[in-house]
């Protein structure tokens, strides 16, 4: 009995994993639909591209200026008070 239980069991867990692995197969987007959907991307533009990488800089070069002070820049600008 208890092998029957097992052998029900594990026929049981791999029809699940079978019917979740059908359902995501046909939900997912074909190679067509993933090739548009790249193009889509706000990376695929080389302008917002490069709106990105110039608006990464200048936070990056924030960063490194708030590292390098000794003043709490969160309580306000110029150290007022």
């Amino acid at each position: 009995m208890s092998a029957m239980r097992t052998m029900l069991a594990s026929i049981g867990l791999v029809g699940v994993v079978g019917v979740g692995y059908g359902m995501w197969a046909m939900i997912s987007p074909g190679e067509e639909r993933k090739r548009e959907m790249l193009k889509n991307l706000p990376e695929a533009n080389p302008l917002r591209m490069e709106e990105s990488r110039r608006r990464n800089a200048l936070m990056l070069q924030v960063l490194k200026e708030a590292a390098e002070t000794n003043e709490n820049i969160a309580r306000g600008f110029g150290g007022q008070k």
